[in-house]
Order: structure tokens, then sequence, then C-alpha cells
């Protein structure tokens, strides 16, 4: 359980509302994990490289886990799957799309690009609940991940 608690969940989002419901979703399913937010895929890849505001790494803890929306301005999340799972130092990140895509053609794309699981983000808060605890049910309780690499 301490485990799990010292991952860092990383959203990557521009729904603003979004984010804060996953927020609360995390409270209500009781989840510790200190969960960061970016709100496109040039900030997600800025948080991972360590560059510009998130050069510090204090400012940049490497996530244990990444939730992906595909449908994000500057770089979406289908070209910002592509980089992460293509760099070497950062590939073994699992990584979870989370979006309001229902489309089989983002389905099989994202798991063509090394997507670890896709979600299509439910409509209601209950059952954003349940996906978060499931999520963390699986991810950080079942899964066995990596230690912190690099």
């Amino acid at each position: 359980e301490d485990k799990a608690r010292s991952i860092t969940i990383l959203m990557a989002d521009d729904d603003e509302d979004d984010r804060l419901m996953t927020k609360e979703a995390f409270e209500e399913a009781r989840l510790a994990n200190e969960l960061r937010f970016v709100e496109d895929g040039e900030e997600l890849l800025d948080y991972l490289k360590r560059r510009g505001k998130y050069s510090a790494p204090a400012d940049s803890p490497r996530p244990g886990l990444i939730l992906l929306d595909l449908n994000m301005p500057r770089k979406d999340g289908r070209e910002a799957l592509r980089e992460i799972k293509s760099d070497p130092d950062l590939k073994q990140i699992p990584i979870v799309v989370l979006t309001t895509s229902k489309a089989e053609e983002d389905i099989y794309r994202s798991y063509d690009l090394g997507v670890n699981s896709f979600i299509t983000k439910p409509v209601s808060f209950e059952g954003l609940v349940y996906v978060v605890s499931t999520l963390a049910q699986y991810w950080f309780q079942i899964v066995r991940l990596p230690e912190n690499i690099k």
C-alpha cells in the first residue's frame, strides 16, 4: 500500500472540467496517490523530459502511470504516445488512454503505438469513480511495475 501511494499519476487532458472531475474521483475513491496534470502533449513531453518549468526534479516526479487524452491542442495524445513509446528512457511508463473517443480507429492506433489500456471516459461521476478505483486496484495492487526508472 505504501508503494502504491508513492506512485505519481500524471494526467494529460486539456479539459479543465475533466481534470477536476478526475481529481474528485481520486478523492472519492480514497486514493492517496499524487495526481499531477498537464494540458497537452507538448506539456506532457516537457514534464517527462524535464524541460522548461519542469526542469527541477521536484516539479516533475517520474510518473508510475500516465492517463492520456487523445484529443488535445498543440500536440495530441496520439503524437505524444508515439514519442513516449519510442523513447528508451520513457517507454516503460504505463500509459492508459482515457478519452471520449469510441472510434475503432483510435483504439487500434493507440494499441499499435504501444498504449497499455484504452478506456472511454464514463459520462457520470460515479462511473469515473468506478474506473479510477478499478485502475488503481489493477495498476497498484495486481500488476507489478518496474521500480523507479531513471
